[in-house]
């Protein structure tokens, strides 16, 4: 009986921005798991302001995970370059057979090859978003595109799916450096969570101040928030 109801309750979560609707059953299916701990109630998790339960993981990388609890296997595209980064999700919430499956799929080198070192320049053009009031009325922050830069694989490897490679011409080679790679969202630290995750470290970065415009402003565009035009560009190694 507890299994059936089990079944029947459904759970809305929040995990690292990204919302999933699921159910209890899936999320218990593998007691010793920190998501069955989170949900049997052994373990407190916080809720956002919407009341969906908050995870603060890879919210891109939880699909999968809970794929596997939902078929106790393991399907990735043919194309899928974050199996380092799905390993650590794995091992945070404590899932011994996904870990296995990973093993068995990419080899063993998996869980001990050295990561390769180099560097990732990450820069945003940005501005703020003013109300009917001006200054007062401050709304949020807007950023219109976050652009990667550096060697081709290495990108590849942090942002995986996150990567949109439309705007880089030389498609085929992979040794070789590139400034034209963006990501197809828009959150700075999302960025900033993966390159971390991914053993890099902060070691520089610099910023344009505001500044107006005197070029006549395109249709639609509020003269006040064209003041706030920025650009700032960070610099991570991992070495």
């Amino acid at each position: 009986m507890a299994d059936s109801t089990a079944s029947k309750t459904i759970v809305e979560l929040n995990v690292g921005g990204v919302f999933y609707t699921t159910s209890l059953a899936t999320l218990t299916k593998d007691a010793d798991s920190v998501l069955a701990s989170i949900f049997t109630g052994r373990t407190p998790v916080a809720r956002d302001a919407k009341g969906k339960h908050f995870i603060d993981r890879d919210g891109v990388l939880f699909r999968y995970v809970l794929d596997y609890l939902r078929n106790d296997s393991l399907v990735l595209p043919e194309s899928f370059r974050e199996a380092e980064g799905l390993r650590n999700e794995a091992t945070y919430f404590k899932l011994k057979g996904m870990l296995e499956a990973l093993a068995n799929q990419f080899g063993v080198e998996l869980a001990s090859k050295s990561k390769e070192k180099g560097s990732i320049t990450v820069g945003y053009r940005g501005s703020f978003a003013f109300g009917r009031d001006g200054l007062a009325d401050v709304k949020f922050r807007k950023l219109s595109r976050i652009l990667v830069c550096g060697r081709v694989t290495l990108c590849r490897d942090v942002f995986g799916e996150t990567l949109n490679e439309s705007r880089d011409p030389d498609h085929g080679l992979t040794d070789r450096y590139t400034s034209r790679f963006f990501l197809k969202h828009s959150f700075i630290e999302q960025a900033f969570d993966m390159l971390h995750e991914q053993g890099f470290k902060l070691v520089g970065s610099c910023g344009s101040g505001t500044a107006g415009s005197a070029a006549e402003l395109k249709p639609g565009v509020d003269s006040e928030e064209n003041r706030w035009n920025h650009y700032n560009e960070f610099v991570f190694i991992r070495d």
